[in-house]
């Protein structure tokens, strides 16, 4: 692949790769999110200046709001998130903030490429969770509490 030298931008993990959980005055939780989204037409727009600018911008967003981001991956024509987020929150209203306030900044600021398009990026968007523990362990857990 064309971007294999890009793919991954940026890395911040916990404890060399071990998730831990966070805990609040009412709440422990572990909540990591893997989110994708693409630009319109799944154009291949985002390299150079673009990419870094949008880059930029997600980690200024994902701070801001208090998210984490585990693993950002830029690629010409879609973005991979792996993000850690609170209880209250959804990967869907993740995924609009992000794309709202890039494509604003990002049109913006390169006007010339992007006035052809009518949105930046699509409607359209991928989410999956993801934990330390996957669903046949959960499922143990839930049995031995019922005492099955």
């Amino acid at each position: 692949m064309i971007c294999r030298k890009y793919c991954i931008l940026y890395m911040e993990t916990t404890h060399k790769r071990k998730l831990e959980y966070q805990r609040d005055e009412h709440r422990v939780h572990l909540i990591v999110s893997h989110l994708i989204w693409c630009p319109q037409r799944r154009k291949p727009l985002l390299v150079g200046k673009l990419r870094d600018r949008c880059q930029e911008l997600i980690q200024v967003r994902c701070k801001e709001k208090g998210w984490v981001i585990l693993t950002l991956a830029i690629q010409p024509d879609h973005v991979h998130l792996f993000v850690r987020i609170c209880p209250s929150e959804r990967a869907s209203d993740v995924i609009k903030a992000l794309k709202g306030y890039t494509s604003f900044f990002l049109r913006k600021d390169f006007e010339p490429v992007l006035k052809k398009l009518p949105s930046l990026w699509t409607r359209s968007s991928f989410s999956s969770t993801a934990g330390a523990v996957n669903a046949q362990t959960i499922q143990e857990y839930i049995d031995a509490q019922q005492g099955i």
